[in-house]
């Protein structure tokens, strides 16, 4: 990598970590995970679209004030969930501090992919490549599919319109998934996001559990 590109890099990562900073300056809740009933239902359809009942090891990067972890803690008997902001993790950290199969953890992606802590048999990204660019979100769906177990599940769940903080559309975050070569189980596109499902097992619940 050159060093007018790290240069680059470096200054995105110092733009973005200010960017959430400030957002969680003076709240601890800044996009109403805890109190919005989008965000509810939304997390109610990204768990219902898991096609396992139950998950060994899971992880969670950009997780945000970390409700979603709190409802994946339920489906999963660990869960590493983590954010590169400070102000974040405390929330995050806060909101998780009673439940003792979370880890919270600091992670500026894809650089500190934990592939250490892997395989995982769930990986989420909700809401996090669009702030990437193109060749880190690549870097990161790949990360994603070659840590998942042999019946890993990645999902991927993000925000369709426009934004000032964007980098990259919604379509090229799930795009980057896609090319990974993992089978998509599910696709879920409403106006408002897009939530879709890749498997190392392209089985349906339904074949899975011997219905058909």
């Amino acid at each position: 990598m050159t060093t007018d590109m790290q240069t680059r890099q470096a200054a995105s990562r110092h733009d973005r970590l200010a960017y959430f900073e400030s957002l969680y300056g003076d709240n601890d809740d800044p996009y109403g995970q805890r109190t919005r009933w989008y965000e509810e239902r939304k997390r109610a359809l990204l768990l219902a679209a898991l096609p396992h009942r139950r998950y060994a090891n899971a992880y969670e990067p950009g997780c945000g004030a970390g409700e979603l972890t709190v409802a994946l803690a339920a489906r999963c008997d660990r869960v590493l969930a983590s954010d590169f902001s400070p102000q974040a993790r405390a929330s995050a950290q806060a909101r998780t501090a009673a439940l003792p199969n979370v880890r919270i953890a600091t992670h500026a992606l894809p650089q500190d992919f934990p592939h250490a802590e892997g395989p995982f048999d769930l990986v989420v990204l909700s809401e996090l490549g669009y702030f990437l660019t193109e060749d880190a979100m690549q870097t990161l769906a790949r990360c994603c599919a070659d840590a998942l177990s042999d019946d890993g599940v990645l999902v991927a769940c993000n925000w369709r319109p426009d934004f000032e903080a964007r980098v990259l559309s919604t379509d090229t975050v799930h795009q980057a998934c896609a090319a990974t070569g993992l089978a998509r189980t599910v696709a879920h596109t409403e106006s408002d996001f897009v939530l879709d499902v890749w498997c190392r097992d392209p089985r349906s619940v339904a074949q899975r559990e011997g219905i058909r």
